[in-house]
């Protein structure tokens, strides 16, 4: 996959997973709509770092392919080539799974 973007400073570019379960568990087809967003996905692009007052690049903790737990409600959604991305803050990554 080409992606056509390279985020600035902290930011990280998610492709959330989707694999979220299309039936309930009683066999209830759940609509995209009614669905729960994803919090869990995959690292594509990161960004130089954060920059202090002082001009120093603080190194980002994450790295292209780790799958990450993000915020419920945080980050810019994008699309590119019918691929869904989340562009969100380091700050806004909870956990890295291991």
């Amino acid at each position: 996959m080409s992606l056509k973007l390279k985020p600035l400073g902290d930011r990280v570019i998610i492709q959330p997973s989707d694999d979220d379960v299309e039936k309930s568990p009683g066999g209830i087809y759940i609509p995209d709509t009614a669905k729960e967003k994803p919090q869990k996905g995959k690292v594509v692009a990161v960004g130089s770092g954060r920059t202090t007052d002082e001009g120093n690049t603080i190194k980002m903790s994450v790295k292209v392919n780790d799958i990450v737990i993000y915020s419920k409600y945080s980050g810019t959604e994008y699309s590119e080539n019918s691929t869904d991305f989340l562009i969100v803050k380091e700050s806004d990554i909870l956990a890295i799974v291991s």
